[in-house]
């Protein structure tokens, strides 16, 4: 049933108030990029600590900081000072308010700046050090790569940037879970004593593979760590790779759902739970294709997600490019216009209007290059039956490729 974002985090909240097998501890949320789940959290957010009015403070200090979440926003409080006229003292900063001065108050006591380091090296290089100021307000980096190659206030790339922001919140939810499992007398710090909930979206887009499955069982170890907390975890990713190793990991773990998370064309959302295996991308992209074929409810992103599906394709069965495994599909008279119509509908500049109209003679191209495509290579779809449509293809009919 089709929902509002503001239901959808309502119903996250209300899965962690359940009791016993029913309650969900850890929540993991799949979606593709730009359905909502940066303002997923932000919902999720103001259920939890509504807003201040009276301080137009985030955080809300009578709940002793009831929630973390890192997303977009989290990146956005931290910026630079490229010092443009001298070109020397190039610096990040950030930006005061009362998350960033109550985590890095909290971090800076509590010695933190070693283990940030640290994981920050161990993402990206250790040739790269990062240095705070005494309040932890700014940080510069050094390039050490010995003798002439070192170098002093060096701007880092944009991944690395992300990365290294992602590693300051690693650090501090990291260090507050060996908190919280301590005797709280024993606690060096009791600033997040009360602290029930993290939301996580997508630490990962700046990361390669390698290091992705690194930050995965990292993150899933730190999770599982934690299970004799009340802390409750939602960790939301566009990344299948991403989602498929933290699925492997916490599979076992109780108290573990896991959802799909779909924007419909209405505006609204769906959040569907996903209790089979980890799925592949190119999988997933079927289903979401095969619902619409049966349907001809067709739109310009369709075209996109299919080239998707056929760039992968291509590349794995070892063929130069996508267009060659549309004379697989069609007709010889057909290969052109299949092709002229995928990069017209896929190319950027004629789908900005995602919701334009496509004329059903260009649905039926579509239509058969994806039935075709099903029969010659066998993906374990769920194939919707329907006596209205041409897109019924039985597993009889699947051809191995």
């Amino acid at each position: 049933m089709s929902k509002t974002l503001s239901e959808i985090a309502g119903d996250l909240l209300a899965s962690t108030k359940k009791e016993g097998k029913k309650k969900a501890k850890i929540q993991l949320i799949y979606a593709f990029n730009g359905t909502g789940k940066t303002r997923l959290s932000r919902e999720f957010k103001d259920l939890v600590a509504p807003k201040n009015v009276d301080t137009e403070d985030n955080v809300e200090v009578d709940n002793m900081q009831k929630i973390l979440y890192y997303n977009a926003f989290t990146e956005d409080l931290f910026y630079w000072d490229n010092d443009l006229d001298g070109d020397i003292n190039r610096k990040l900063l950030v930006h005061s308010n009362g998350f960033t001065d109550l985590a890095l108050t909290f971090l800076k006591d509590e010695n933190q700046d070693g283990n940030i380091i640290s994981n920050f090296q161990h993402y990206t290089s250790s040739k790269i050090t990062p240095a705070f100021n005494e309040d932890f307000s700014q940080i510069t980096f050094a390039f050490q790569g010995g003798g002439d190659n070192s170098e002093a206030n060096i701007k880092i790339s944009k991944g690395e940037e992300s990365n290294f922001i992602w590693c300051v919140f690693y650090s501090l939810i990291e260090h507050i879970v060996q908190l919280l499992n301590e005797n709280e007398d024993d606690r060096s710090s009791n600033k997040f004593n009360n602290l029930e909930y993290i939301f996580i979206d997508d630490p990962v887009s700046s990361l390669d593979d390698n290091h992705l499955i690194e930050l995965a069982v990292d993150l899933s170890t730190l999770i599982k760590n934690a299970k004799n907390t009340k802390l409750n975890f939602i960790v939301s990713t566009h990344n299948p790779l991403f989602y498929n190793v933290l699925f492997n990991e916490l599979n076992r773990v109780e108290n573990t759902r896991r959802y799909r998370f779909q924007k419909l064309n209405d505006g609204t959302y769906m959040l569907e739970d996903s209790k089979d295996s980890p799925f592949s991308y190119h999988v997933f992209l079927l289903d979401e294709l095969k619902n619409v074929v049966v349907t001809r409810n067709l739109y310009k992103y369709h075209f996109n997600l299919l080239r998707n599906v056929l760039e992968k394709t291509s590349t794995y069965l070892g063929y130069n490019h996508w267009e060659d495994l549309i004379k697989l599909y069609v007709s010889h008279e057909e290969i052109s216009v299949a092709i002229r119509l995928i990069n017209l509908y896929s190319h950027s500049k004629f789908s900005g209007d995602e919701m334009a109209t496509i004329q059903e003679s260009d649905k039926d191209i579509f239509i058969k290059v994806f039935n075709q495509f099903l029969i010659k290579h066998s993906f374990k779809l769920q194939i919707i039956e329907s006596s209205e449509t041409e897109t019924q293809i039985t597993q009889s009919e699947n051809v191995t490729v």
